[in-house]
């Protein structure tokens, strides 16, 4: 998917394009998480979709739910999905870091003819 230390540094468009795909799947991730999230609440909680969704956006983005929940079932899923929705976070985060942290690697440690083999 990225090019090798050897190789030579990509293009800028083909750079622009890897953070363009990137933030477009983690925009769907996040997307799906949220779906995910306010049909939990909407089914645990029976709150409203609107205060499902809000409440599924709010514990996604570590803001801590917006809306208190009282059942058992609510609370088991609320709290799943809060542990569920950190690992997303990092690895979402991880993706669309990914092509940054991989030029900035690649143009540090790229081999040029003034320094030969390293």
């Amino acid at each position: 998917m990225y090019e090798h230390k050897s190789q030579p540094l990509a293009p800028f468009y083909i750079f622009t394009r890897r953070v363009i795909k990137n933030i477009l799947i983690g925009g769907g991730i996040i997307g799906f998480c949220v779906l995910i999230g306010a049909i939990g609440y909407h089914y645990t909680s029976h709150l409203s979709w609107i205060d499902s969704f809000y409440n599924a956006c709010m514990i996604l983005t570590g803001m801590g739910p917006a809306i208190p929940v009282f059942t058992s079932s609510a609370k088991i899923f609320a709290s799943f999905y809060a542990l569920f929705s950190v690992m997303v976070f990092i690895a979402n985060i991880s993706l669309i870091i990914a092509p940054v942290a991989h030029r900035f690697f690649h143009k540090l440690h790229m081999q040029t003819d003034d320094e030969g083999d390293v």
